[in-house]
């Protein structure tokens, strides 16, 4: 090759690369601007929602000193004057901290300055009822709360605080969708920069083969790279998902007034009970009189007949109110125990895993005995991890395999473990009744339960494991047919700390 020759291949080379340096250097630009851009618009996205769990959180306060003030007007319980004042306390800095989020947005702020009124309405209406209440004077705390309800204060409250959340679910759809276009706009652009960067690849193939292969190789690991970035990315997103979905579903039921009809139905309960018992002592005593007998003595019921009969149908109708009352507190009672669990904060700490299961064991020995059910622990990996999580997921999953063991056939339960990839995966097998493979589903799910009911339980024990190790990082399954046993499979971090998941969040 001539002199000139080479100084025209030298000049496309320099020319190529130079075009290949731009075309990388406006990609990377673009890249990082849109990524910081997507990473914006995400995180009004995430604020969006936290306005919108912030304003439901003040709802449910209010909704909680409502139930409280209502339930010690009618009970003179001390618990629902904690329960009140506690909630009312929480109101202010509830208030303040959708005050502060909202600061940002006008409108915001004019449903916020209409929702401080009428809150500080109602505040007042509760101080002045307590007060009517220490006086010795109920029954112008009970004539204020009818007061209050007709003015519907609570009502207003719940107007703007909807208001709100209406303008925050706007601004959701808004921002959800300048999320979605700026990681398309990084998508694209990642894209055609590529298609350059090959296209001018091809082209220097016949001029530099070295630099070419290097190119290649380099493009290979960037594109393996962005794979993992890109799957990473996707269960993240996965686990947040579930997370907020299990958050919602929280915080649906809890957000409704539960406390309150309750603390109605069983004061109005106990209203009728009476009532009930003074209407059949008097039906008792027209009977009598009408008979020429005497009358009763006090606290004597004396019936007969269709009124006897009437008075046990009552007695049973009430029964049966009473056993739903309980039933629905141990349920509002379970609610507020996994949101509270939820909320703790975990600490890691090595664990003697097999120690930790061999107690669990010993404390259901009697259980197990009862049921002629063998309890087998093998040789299990130790954990760096929250102690008192594993104790709950253990003793649900080991409680479980004895519960449901199948009568007359002696139960085998037996734990086992391995370790792969920095993970410890724990499977508890059982010979019991068995799960029909389409409700795998099903038993996971809150209040729901699967098969024949014939033991005790609210349907909450495996929400709250596979809550518990989700919040450890790691995953859950089961492995059952009818009849053959179930085999619960647990796959957890062997060495668990904050970076796995923000404070188990």
């Amino acid at each position: 090759m001539t002199a000139e020759g080479q100084r025209r291949r030298a000049f496309w080379q320099i020319l190529l690369l130079s075009a290949g340096l731009l075309v990388l250097t406006a990609i990377s630009a673009g890249s990082v601007y849109l990524v910081n851009k997507a990473r914006d618009d995400n995180k009004w996205v995430v604020h969006t929602i936290e306005v919108e769990n912030q304003v439901n959180t003040l709802l449910l306060e209010i909704r909680r000193a409502e139930s409280g003030a209502r339930g010690f007007l009618l009970t003179q319980a001390a618990g629902f004057m904690a329960d009140h004042e506690k909630a009312v306390a929480a109101i202010i800095p509830a208030l303040d901290r959708v005050t502060r989020l909202t600061g940002d947005n006008p409108e915001q702020r004019t449903n916020i300055e209409k929702l401080s009124s009428a809150i500080e309405t109602r505040l007042a209406q509760f101080s002045l009822e307590m007060d009517f209440v220490r006086q010795g004077q109920p029954d112008k705390a009970t004539a204020l709360v009818r007061e209050a309800a007709a003015a519907d204060t609570t009502a207003a409250i719940s107007g703007f605080a909807g208001a709100m959340i209406q303008e925050e679910e706007r601004l959701f759809r808004q921002r959800s969708t300048n999320a979605d276009r700026s990681q398309t706009l990084a998508a694209s652009l990642t894209g055609i920069g590529s298609g350059l960067v090959v296209l001018l690849a091809v082209i220097s193939v016949w001029l530099v083969r070295r630099s070419a292969q290097a190119r290649d190789v380099a493009e290979a690991r960037l594109r393996d790279a962005n794979m993992n970035l890109e799957t990473t990315v996707d269960e993240r997103t996965a686990d947040l998902r579930e997370a907020n979905e299990e958050i919602q579903r929280f915080a649906y039921i809890v957000s409704h007034d539960l406390r309150s009809p309750l603390v109605n139905i069983m004061g109005f309960t106990s209203e009728l009970e009476e009532l009930g018992g003074d209407i059949f002592r008097r039906i008792g005593g027209l009977t009598q009189a009408a008979a020429g007998a005497p009358p009763p003595s006090t606290g004597e019921i004396t019936l007969e007949g269709p009124d006897q009969q009437l008075s046990a149908d009552f007695s049973e109708a009430l029964g049966f109110i009473k056993s739903s009352i309980a039933k629905m507190d141990r349920l509002i009672s379970a609610i507020l125990h996994l949101t509270r669990e939820g909320r703790r904060e975990f600490q890691p700490e090595r664990i003697d895993t097999r120690e930790l299961i061999e107690t669990i064991v010993s404390t259901l020995a009697h259980q197990a005995s009862e049921a002629q059910a063998d309890i087998q622990v093998e040789p299990l990996p130790n954990l760096v991890s929250d102690r008192l999580a594993l104790e709950q997921i253990f003793s649900n999953l080991i409680d479980n395999g004895i519960k449901y063991l199948k009568n007359g056939v002696p139960g085998a339960i037996r734990i086992r473990g391995r370790t792969k990839l920095g993970y410890a995966i724990f499977e508890i097998g059982d010979n019991g009744r068995g799960i029909d493979p389409k409700d795998h589903q099903r038993i996971f799910d809150l209040f729901r339960r699967a098969g024949t009911q014939d033991k005790p339980g609210q349907g909450i024990g495996l929400a709250h494991v596979r809550a518990l190790v989700r919040r450890l990082g790691g995953t859950m399954s089961v492995s059952s047919e009818l009849n053959t046993g179930s085999t619960f499979t647990i796959t957890l971090p062997i060495n668990w700390n904050a970076s796995n998941r923000k404070s188990g969040q």
